[in-house]
């Protein structure tokens, strides 16, 4: 009988791993020493490996004889085209052990757990703010250099993210591909269609910690703080009137610029606001949106049936200050202040 050979084992001396093969030895020491004894003959780059290298030089040759046989993409790396392949039979073979989320990239695995255990291993030397994500890190540095690589071929104007860019040109396009289930709107940005269904939903997940009001946006609700802080930070270069809001600046200005954007369709009437313009329309519709609940009456502006209200409740908020006289309407008490003043406009 022919005798085996004793099965031979090959042991690192730094890390008391064990190989079958002398040569797989050999390799794994230049994990240890460093050396790296294949070297690119285009960009001398080295590499410790000779497959390394012959993989490498498919980047200068751009020879890719790796091709799926479902769409006939080509790779230059055995290994991309097995990733590559997952899209294609949906197969997600690495699963995160916090919330059992499934990924096809086990690179795509590393990144998402960086969510558990909220490692940020990649620094702005500038901020010195961390990141979970080297290509955050990346797009973040733009902000120091001022770099805006991304520029858009009809109005020329540039953008620091490729994802900045591809959501501004639907502002040319006009495309709006985020649907509402409910009631079929559409959006430019997935974002805007998110904040919309929380109309559906009735979601109000913003609170105030003053007043407990609850909203559906985070800016609704950093707007309606400046109501308790007093803080008006925009003011109007001519009259020096300062707002809450960036919005309202704006509509102040068209009193300085007479301004006024909006235009009825039916009589080609203008206004500043397009809320004043949407109140008007309803002298040509004849919609009267505002009912009182006494008596069913409708009106076609809101101070108006809150006016027409007082009639109900009996309320008289506006009182001389001569003879103590009460009125439910503003307008009233203007004019009875002329019996104290004697004032005749109308003379």
């Amino acid at each position: 009988m022919e005798k085996h050979k004793e099965h031979k084992l090959y042991e690192c001396s730094e890390c008391l791993k064990c190989f079958s093969v002398k040569s797989s030895l050999v390799k794994h020491m230049r994990v240890h020493t460093g050396d790296k004894p294949y070297q690119c003959s285009e960009c001398l780059k080295c590499f410790s490996r000779k497959e390394s290298l012959v993989t490498h030089m498919r980047v200068h040759t751009g020879d890719k004889p790796y091709q799926c046989s479902e769409c006939l993409k080509c790779f230059s790396v055995k290994n991309s085209l097995v990733t590559h392949m997952r899209e294609h039979t949906g197969d997600k073979p690495y699963q995160c052990s916090e919330c059992l989320k499934c990924f096809s990239e086990k690179s795509s695995l590393l990144k998402h757990m960086r969510v558990h255990t909220g490692d940020k291993p990649y620094k702005c030397y500038e901020c010195l703010k961390c990141f979970n994500q080297k290509s955050h890190l990346v797009i973040h540095t733009r902000v120091h250099t001022g770099d805006k690589s991304y520029q858009c071929s009809e109005c020329l104007k540039c953008f620091n993210q490729k994802s900045h860019l591809v959501k501004h040109i639907r502002v040319h396009t006009g495309d709006k591909p985020y649907q509402c289930s409910e009631c079929l709107k559409c959006f430019n940005q997935k974002s805007h269609l998110v904040k919309h269904m929380r109309v559906h939903t009735g979601d109000k997940s913003y609170q105030c910690s003053e007043c407990l009001k609850c909203f559906n946006q985070k800016s609704h609700l950093v707007k309606h703080m400046r109501v308790h802080t007093g803080d008006k930070s925009y003011q109007c270069s001519e009259c020096l009137k300062c707002f809450n809001q960036k919005s309202h600046l704006v509509i102040h200005m068209r009193v300085h610029t007479g301004d006024k954007p909006y235009q009825c369709s039916e009589c080609l009437k203008c206004f500043s606001r397009n809320y004043s313009l949407e109140t008007h329309m309803r002298v040509h519709t004849g919609d009267k949106p505002y009912q009182c609940s006494e008596c069913l009456k409708c009106f076609s502006h809101k101070s108006h049936l809150v006016k027409h209200m007082r009639i109900h409740t009996g309320d008289k908020s506006y009182q001389c200050s001569e003879c103590l006289k009460c009125f439910n309407e503003k307008s009233h008490l203007v004019i009875h202040m002329r019996v104290h003043t004697g004032d005749k406009p109308c003379q």
